[in-house]
Order: C-alpha cells, then sequence, then structure tokens
C-alpha cells in the first residue's frame, strides 16, 4: 500500500511514496540507493506527491543495466502532448561494482529486488530498493501474530499505568 507523506526528516529529505506492502510479502535484506533517469512531467508529477510502487520491481537486463519497472507515476495534469507513459521503464543509476553484486544476488531462487521509498535528496529523486526473499503464507501468518502480540503488550502496559 503506498503512502505519501509531505514532511522531511530534516536531513535534506523529502518522501515522496513509500511501499509498506513490500515488508509484508518479503524478507527484505540488504537496501541500495539508486538516482532516476526522468523527464521533466516525470519530477513535477513527483513533486506533487503522487506515484505508487505498488506493483513495482527492479530489473537488471543482460547489457548490466538497471531499470525500474511497473512502477506508476501519473501524468503531469498540466502537460501537453509531450507527457510520458505513466508505467515507463525508468533508469537506475548505480555504480557497476554494485550492479555486478546485485546481479549475482538475484541469480539465486526466490530472489528478488523490491522497491521501498520513492524520496527526493538534495533536490533528486532517489529509489530505495531492498534484496528480498519472497514470504510463504506462514511466514505473513507469523508476522502478523507477532505485530498483534506487541500491540498487546503496548496496550496491557498502557492501561496498568
Amino acid at each position: 500500500m503506498a503512502k505519501t507523506r509531505e514532511k522531511g526528516s530534516g536531513d535534506g529529505t523529502k518522501l515522496i511514496v513509500s511501499n509498506r506492502r513490500a515488508s509484508h510479502d518479503f524478507h527484505l535484506g540488504d537496501r541500495y540507493e539508486a538516482g532516476i533517469v526522468l523527464t521533466g512531467t516525470e519530477v513535477k508529477t513527483l513533486r506533487g506527491g503522487k506515484g505508487s510502487l505498488r506493483e513495482a520491481w527492479v530489473k537488471i537486463d543482460d547489457a548490466g543495466e538497471a531499470w525500474l519497472m511497473q512502477a506508476h507515476i501519473p501524468e503531469y495534469a498540466f502537460g501537453n502532448r509531450n507527457n510520458h507513459d505513466p508505467t515507463q521503464p525508468r533508469k537506475l543509476l548505480l555504480h557497476a561494482r554494485e550492479l555486478e553484486e546485485l546481479r549475482h544476488a538475484v541469480g539465486a531462487k526466490g530472489r528478488a529486488l523490491v522497491p521501498t521509498r520513492l524520496y527526493f535528496r538534495h533536490g533528486r529523486v532517489k529509489l530505495e530498493f531492498a534484496l528480498g526473499q519472497g514470504k510463504n503464507v506462514a511466514d505473513k501468518r507469523q508476522t502478523e501474530k507477532e505485530r498483534d502480540a506487541k500491540r498487546e503488550m503496548e496496550r496491557a502496559l498502557k492501561h496498568r499505568r
């Protein structure tokens, strides 16, 4: 589920979109930050806080380039006929050693590169993505049970005070 927030964290970042569903569907491991190649209308739409990473994923092609696939950035409301395609692939900017490391990591069965956050850092759009291992239904239930138990403990402590 995508969530939009206007407030920054004080270190020059402003969150645009976060993919909270990613931690529900995947065991998230190492996180990476990448720049994105965008057109002007895409940046204007993101400045308005619109966009979704719900169905997005990161692909590393045979040429060794990383791409953000199926991320939805709506068309700019005041754009003209040169407006962008909302779900077009967008190139990610990473160091060569990071790309090689990610290519080997994704080669393992059940591994995927999952986008977690899209944000501005010092005026530039950045994507945070994580190396994820898919969860099965039992893992999802266990995570939900742990979260519910923690919530109940906090509630009990609050009423005890």
